[in-house]
């Protein structure tokens, strides 16, 4: 097995790449080591001195860590883990499937199209360009009164220095342009 890896646009985040499915579709975000109970692979990795944030994409993993780690001391062991992970044949998930989608609130009439709007370009434009350097972006809620869209910034995305600009200058822009209702693009935390 040879697994690729990329430098993302966050210096704190490197992508591996398994030449195979992770997990097909949608993302699974594992923030704290306390939330990889539900994979294996994820709480491997969390055991890695210096490990903060791991993230799975349809077919890559990110892996984020703390500032005062340098790839080098840590590289090795990220790949020996995800290696020995997918040669064991164990789940990538245990009891549960991943939270791969946007938010589900239910918006009414002419909102409701708004919304569907900007998930479309969220899902046909902006998240497979995000995928390219190893993070996602999900819808989180519209403001129709104020015209604010709030986005999640995930994986390598979510901490990134560029991710503001990435989304002032990238999805801001475009979504204004296709959904003139959008005033403004904000990230939720």
């Amino acid at each position: 097995m040879f697994i690729q890896t990329e430098a993302t646009p966050n210096p704190e985040v490197l992508k591996f790449l398994p030449g195979q499915t992770v997990l097909g579709e949608g993302t699974r975000d594992f923030r704290e080591p306390e939330d990889a109970a539900a994979s294996p692979l994820a709480a491997e990795l969390f055991e890695i001195t210096g490990v903060t944030r791991v993230f799975y994409g349809p077919d890559f993993i990110t892996v984020g860590k703390h500032a005062s780690v340098d790839w080098p001391l840590i590289k090795a062991p990220i790949l020996a883990a995800i290696m020995d992970h997918y040669t064991s044949g164990r789940p990538l998930l245990v009891g549960e499937s991943e939270d791969a989608g946007h938010d589900d609130t239910a918006y009414e009439g002419e909102t409701a199209q708004i919304v569907a709007e900007i998930k479309e370009l969220l899902d046909t434009r902006i998240r497979p360009a995000v995928a390219q350097d190893g993070g996602d972006i999900l819808f989180n809620r519209f403001d129709v009164n104020t015209g604010v869209v709030w986005l999640n910034m995930r994986g390598a995305c979510s901490g990134c220095p560029s991710s503001s600009a990435t989304l002032k200058a990238g999805v801001e822009n475009m979504l204004k342009h296709y959904v003139p209702e959008v005033t403004a693009v904000e990230q939720a935390l």
